[in-house]
Order: C-alpha cells, then structure tokens, then sequence
C-alpha cells in the first residue's frame, strides 16, 4: 500500500452514518476526484428532476453538495 496523506469523506446527506471515504496522495487528486464527484451528483439530480431549473438553483445544488464533503490532511498517511 502506499502512501496517502489525503483523505475525503463524503456523505450522501447530513445524517449518513456510512460516507464515502477515498484516500488521494496529492491534494490536488482528492480536489480533483471531490470536483468530479459533486458534478457527478447534481447532473444526475438534474437529469432526474421532472422541470429544468434555473443556474442560480444548480449553483445552490452544487453548495449543498460540497458542504457534504471533507478534504483531510493525515499526518503520517495512510
């Protein structure tokens, strides 16, 4: 195993007992896979919803996803 000083917990909502967890060696990887991961999530919100939304909703969509997620620098790694 490697080394990983860098984790990101992400939940699927404020309650979730089980969040996501994913170990990244570089900050900017975890950044990265956390960006791809929120975009992910709100297109597939947006692709389910039965009438379009406006920008400023997505962009709200987007805040509440991203306050669901945590970068965290491990000393010493994983």
């Amino acid at each position: 195993m490697g080394w990983y000083p860098y984790k990101v917990t992400y939940a699927i909502d404020s309650l979730d007992p089980d969040p996501c967890v994913e170990y990244f060696s570089t900050e900017d990887s975890a950044t990265d896979w956390r960006n791809e991961e929120v975009e992910r999530r709100v297109d597939y919100h947006i692709q389910h919803l039965p009438y379009s939304i406006s920008e400023q909703e997505r962009e709200h969509m987007v805040e509440q996803e991203m306050s669901l997620s945590k970068i965290t620098k491990i000393e010493g790694g994983v």
